[in-house]
């Protein structure tokens, strides 16, 4: 008998408010997307993390920087990213990508 699927934390925290967005992150985002084979996990989070901070979307950033560690990218590599970015996406958004990096790698 197969043992049943881990709730994910989202699913914990959001399913019950929004079940299909949560049915989607989990299922094709993450249950798909991002276990194509195509990319490597690490180039994955690396184009991630360099997209949340182009778009400002510094609530997302705790999350996919962890997720990027987890998938070998370094706390070295990942400010190099932020200070390379200021420059491409704007200053302001690489100072407030360089405040969460630090919270979370302080973690």
């Amino acid at each position: 008998m197969p043992e049943p699927k881990k709730e994910s934390a989202l699913r914990q925290s959001l399913g019950a408010f929004a079940p299909k967005l949560v049915d989607l992150t989990d299922d094709v985002l993450f249950g798909d997307v991002w276990a194509r084979t195509e990319l490597a996990p690490r180039d994955r989070s690396l184009i991630t993390v360099a997209a949340l901070i182009a778009g400002g979307n510094t609530e997302q950033l705790p999350f996919h920087l962890q997720k990027a560690r987890e998938n070998g990218l370094t706390e070295a590599e990942l400010i190099e990213v932020i200070t390379h970015l200021a420059f491409y996406a704007g200053w302001p958004k690489a100072m407030s990508a360089i405040t969460v990096a630090k919270a979370v790698f302080q973690q």
